[in-house]
């Protein structure tokens, strides 16, 4: 299997990861649920290890435009704090379209890294709790394992709390 931008990505920033496959059901739409119930007890890690990566569009403040959300699968995102996070009032969830036109990426193979517009990123906070965490690898059935800090790095994310 060829690397995604994700994969090519993080080689040459010279991140340390290890990519993780799972059978992927294309009828299947819980793609973070699928993820969590394929990789959690192999791997052996909680579900709060493995990340969603959702985009929002911002509006008012500093950075209008598309951004990326990466938090854990069992919880949900709150736009509110996520707007606040990256500098704008409001957010909402994008477009399917226009999440694949700017990332480069069909969603439930959306990653944060080797996106085709680098996008800005905001990544809940409890990540840190984590050595290691695994988010998407840029296809459905394929994640990433990394360091926290190396994504957050790798993307120039903010930190904050916005998972509920």
């Amino acid at each position: 299997m060829a690397a995604t931008p994700a994969i090519a990505a993080l080689e040459r920033a010279k991140v340390v990861h290890t990519v993780h496959r799972y059978d992927h059901d294309p009828r299947s739409e819980a793609y973070g649920a699928e993820a969590v119930e394929a990789l959690a007890d192999s791997l052996g890690v909680v579900g709060e290890q493995i990340f969603k990566t959702l985009v929002v569009e911002l509006s008012g403040g500093d950075r209008p435009g598309l951004a990326v959300a990466v938090v854990p699968v069992p919880r949900k995102l709150s736009v509110k704090a996520a707007a606040a996070a990256l500098g704008a009032s409001k957010a909402q969830m994008a477009e399917a379209k226009a999440v694949t036109r700017s990332t480069g990426y069909v969603l439930g193979g959306v990653s944060p890294v080797g996106q085709r517009t680098a996008l800005p990123t905001v990544v809940d906070s409890s990540a840190l709790e984590f050595d290691r965490i695994l988010c998407s690898a840029g296809r459905r059935g394929l994640e990433i394992a990394l360091a926290p800090a190396d994504l957050v790095a790798v993307t120039k994310a903010v930190v904050a709390d916005i998972a509920v």
